[in-house]
């Protein structure tokens, strides 16, 4: 127990150089080459997306790996032999509690949840994929027991660290395009739709579909779920909203200084009682903030903002524009744009003044050896996902919703109440 404490303390508090390292936006992690200063870390979900995380943190210890589908995993298996592997995480955290550091969740999106909460009651720091959830009260209970615990918590919007961003933030602050009342979010992608098939072909043998269900309602298995289309189906994801709508809306949080919308309206294609629509337009509206006006954010799914259909940026296959009262910022992952063009020509941005971040992943890793904060830490995360599923709520009720953010309370409408959450299959907890 001494060893396990010494090394911890060790952890949390390593080189004050890393700590000034991270607040001069230097663009070395708190890393050393040190063995012992490596995180030990376990992976829920190690094919797909919990590959790529893997990739960005292979340079610390992976000593556990979790994953129902032997045959997508297959290949991070065999390159973390020494890894002990799991299909259950509940059996791993509990299997490996002392000796791991922290978890990465990557699963679908009905895993996030009840993973991360379990890796966090045990005191384990988490990185875990977005959406943070898949319900708005496990996003608001995942930010509590991160702030109970004091742990170190990052969502995967991975952009947020980019350089285009803290660019575009700097021309918003230094009042371009005036006082911003509106933004328009869009994306082109369209999927979804569909029923639910009535043939039952047999289980792979390399998959446990029972446990790939986890805590969502028992349904037969069929292959039109794997490997990505879970996304869109109500009981493990949320749509293309779902799966973009944190990366999309997250410079606007960011920026405007975002919590929670008061109301939320959407309408689209028929509503499916099984899958998410291909096409559905939300617009909430967000309160005044410190001196801030009132925000109107709407969000476009399988077109563009009707606002700018003959300029250019029409063709960007998502945008978050920014209107402001003397002009308009256009942004994508890679791009800015000031508009109108000719009201813009030759426009000089501000000199830089917000630090380049260290790196996503690095950001997390050095909050987990010093306390140092994270940009998409849960208590922020928890913010956008709720604004992203409360759009799903609307949608799948047709009511305009009235949101009690603090309180966690849909004042109105007690069908979207009952929506927030739901009751987890028998042996399935938060």
């Amino acid at each position: 127990m001494s060893q396990r404490l010494n090394r911890r303390e060790m952890l949390q508090g390593s080189a004050l150089a890393a700590a000034a390292m991270l607040a001069c936006g230097r663009a070395n992690s708190a890393e050393s080459n040190s063995p012992n200063e490596k995180l030990n870390l376990a992976f829920v979900g190690a094919g797909g997306r919990g590959s790529a995380n893997l990739d960005q943190l292979k340079d610390h210890n992976v000593v556990a790996l979790c994953d129902v589908d032997e045959k997508r995993a297959g290949a991070t298996f065999e390159k973390y032999r020494k890894a002990r592997r799991f299909q259950d995480y509940r059996k791993m955290l509990d299997t490996m509690a002392r000796e791991i550091d922290a978890v990465v969740v990557s699963a679908p999106n009905h895993i996030h949840a009840p993973a991360s909460a379990t890796a966090m009651r045990m005191g384990k720091h988490v990185y875990c994929e977005k959406p943070l959830t898949h319900s708005v009260h496990e996003a608001r209970v995942l930010a509590q027991l991160a702030a109970e615990k004091k742990l170190a918590t990052q969502m995967g919007t991975q952009i947020h660290a980019s350089d285009n961003y803290r660019r575009a933030l700097e021309i918003l602050r230094c009042g371009a395009i005036g006082t911003v009342r509106e933004v328009d979010v869009w994306t082109k992608a369209a999927e979804g739709g569909g029923s639910r098939p009535s043939d039952t072909p047999p289980v792979p043998a390399t998959l446990n579909w029972d446990l790939w269900l986890g805590p969502a309602p028992q349904r037969p298995y069929h292959p039109c779920y794997l490997p990505r289309q879970w996304h869109f189906w109500w009981d493990f994801g949320g749509g293309v909203i779902g799966n973009v709508g944190c990366h999309f809306m997250d410079l606007a949080f960011w920026a405007l200084e975002l919590r929670h919308p008061t109301t939320i309206q959407a309408e689209g294609d028929p509503v499916s009682g099984e899958t998410t629509p291909k096409k559905m337009t939300i617009r909430y509206e967000f309160p005044a903030r410190n001196q801030q006006p009132p925000v109107a954010l709407t969000w476009y799914q399988g077109r563009c903002s009707p606002r700018v259909a003959d300029h250019k940026i029409a063709a960007w296959p998502f945008c978050f524009l920014f209107v402001g009262d003397k002009g308009m910022l256009a942004v994508n992952y890679g791009a800015r744009v000031l508009l109108p063009d000719d009201k813009f020509a030759g426009y000089k941005p501000p000199a830089p003044t917000i630090a380049s971040s260290i790196g996503h992943w690095k950001e997390w890793v050095a909050a987990c050896k010093t306390g140092s904060p994270t940009n998409c830490n849960f208590d922020f995360a928890s913010a956008v996902t709720e604004t992203v599923l409360l759009g799903n709520i609307a949608f799948r009720t047709g009511a305009k919703l009235q949101w009690d953010g603090p309180n966690l309370k849909v004042t109105n409408c007690e069908e979207a109440q009952q929506m927030l959450g739901r009751e987890y299959r028998k042996g399935w907890t938060l």
